[in-house]
């Protein structure tokens, strides 16, 4: 599958590298409130888009760091909401438009792990091997979304070796979420806290600042970031494939 290059100055994406990460909640409106709730326990910091279309977006700010309490970063803040409120949900992160992690969950239980370069993490070894890792999750990343048929197609689109230079994996998530029928602006999450391109309005948005609204959010939002920036979340993949060493074919002995 061949992708178009974002390019143009000042949009979302592309080569620039933007870092953004998102929830999309395989849900109702009923379960609004709940999700509040949850995120506001966790001292969530972010954005909840209103419901639409049997999906809920929670952004993560900032998108690819510590987002909540106890260092979580947006794949934490996921596992919670989705044993929480015992609901499907998808949690999508990309750093700097040079690594895609994808993670689902049914409730407690784990669907699926994927990270297009588990080599991208901040503090990873040189020795981490950049091949994507788990490609093998797509069929359940696509009966999760409700379209099994996708399955196969998913599984090509997230073992591509995009061309750095000029693809970045924004372009890839927006393959994926609309083979899975997900909202595809997500990819324009960094636009925030200006309106969303092709997205609901900023206006629209339920904002939590350590899991609180309005003013007393924001007071306290300036020392908890400052020190939220200290730290990174845990990475995609706990313990990510490794480069092998050098062989020992075509030495001689009398090298020793």
């Amino acid at each position: 599958m061949a992708y178009l290059p974002i390019s143009t100055p000042g949009e979302v994406g592309g080569p620039d590298g933007y870092s953004y990460g998102a929830l999309v909640l395989m849900t109702d409106a009923a379960d609004a409130a709940s999700l509040e709730r949850v995120l506001r326990v966790i001292r969530f910091t972010g954005w909840i888009a209103p419901t639409a279309s049997g999906t809920q977006v929670v952004i993560g700010d900032p998108g690819a760091g510590v987002v909540a309490a106890g260092r979580r970063g947006i794949t934490e803040v996921g596992a919670v909401v989705a044993e929480q409120l015992d609901c499907a949900v998808f949690a999508v992160q990309v750093r700097r438009d040079r690594q895609l992690g994808l993670v689902a969950w049914r409730g407690a239980e784990e669907v699926g792990r994927y990270d297009s370069d588990p080599s991208a993490d901040p503090g990873a070894d040189d020795d981490v091997a950049s091949e994507p890792v788990g490609v093998a999750a797509a069929p359940e990343f696509a009966a999760l979304a409700g379209v099994p048929e996708s399955g196969e197609k998913l599984a090509e689109i997230l073992d591509e070796e995009l061309e750095r230079d000029s693809v970045s994996e924004s372009e890839r998530l927006r393959g994926i979420l609309r083979l899975l029928s997900l909202p595809d602006w997500i990819v324009a999450a960094s636009s925030l806290p200006r309106d969303i391109p092709t997205g609901p309005r900023a206006a629209d948005l339920v904002r939590l600042r350590v899991g609180m609204p309005g003013a007393q959010g924001m007071w306290q939002n300036p020392w908890v970031r400052r020190l939220r920036r200290r730290w990174t979340p845990p990475p995609i993949i706990a313990d990510p494939p490794r480069e092998s060493g050098p062989g020992m074919e075509g030495i001689e002995p009398w090298m020793f």
